[in-house]
């Protein structure tokens, strides 16, 4: 008799064991949907913190001069051509590590901010390039360069195209310096004519940001240069 309780007692406890197993498994498997959920609200949260600074077009007034819609509508290719000449070179084989980090910082800063001065343009019902007699005149090709400082020549862009090595490095770092140097005097203009906040603030961060690029491509140049 006393064996048989015995038994009975241990089949109870195997059998709670049993439950108590089921149990504990069932509140892991249950606890996976909601780190599942967390780790996606987590995507979310992080995709909505990366698209807020999308507002930032939204901050663009309308009041504006004849100097802001000149600034914007010239600024537009000036910058869209260095653009032009640093992928030119990013497309080169052996690529100096110096004077390829410069290229692409030149693209990604230019390229966003050709965005910002179609969005003022279109904010301000202006057209986005010069109507025919202005910018026409003044595009990549032209010898005359007039209110376009430092944009180089059709002929100049194919000779960057066709050099290689220390050639192709020496003049690049020529051609954006002269290039720089137009795009600041341009920025320069409306700081001081301009009446547009958001046109004057992008013209102070050009001049700020070419000024400093221009000292980094002389110190490369005369590195190169020896």
């Amino acid at each position: 008799m006393k064996r048989s309780t015995t038994l009975t007692t241990l089949a109870l406890a195997s059998a709670l064991a049993l439950a108590g197993c089921g149990t504990s498994g069932e509140e892991t498997a249950g606890e996976a949907p909601e780190t599942t959920t967390s780790a996606a609200a987590g995507t979310r949260s992080t995709d909505t913190a990366t698209a807020t600074p999308s507002t930032s077009a939204q901050a663009v007034t309308e009041e504006h001069n004849d100097a802001d819609t000149m600034f914007a509508q010239m600024m537009i290719p000036h910058h869209e051509q260095a653009v032009q000449m640093s992928e030119v070179m990013l497309a080169k084989d052996d690529l100096d590590p110096d004077i390829e980090a410069l290229a692409n910082k030149i693209v990604a800063a230019q390229g966003p901010e050709i965005d910002q001065l179609k969005t003022m343009l279109e904010t301000w019902g202006e057209p986005t390039s010069m109507e025919s007699g202005g910018m026409e005149g003044m595009d990549h090709g032209s010898d005359s360069g007039a209110g376009m400082e430092g944009m180089m020549t059709e002929e100049q862009m194919q000779e960057l195209e066709a050099a290689e090595g220390t050639e192709a490095a020496e003049m690049y770092l020529t051609m954006m310096t002269a290039h720089h140097r137009g795009a600041i005097d341009m920025a320069q203009e409306e700081v001081a004519e301009g009446q547009n906040p958001q046109a004057i603030e992008m013209a102070q961060k050009v001049i700020e940001d070419q000024e400093a690029e221009i000292q980094e491509m002389e110190r490369l140049l005369q590195q190169i240069q020896g």
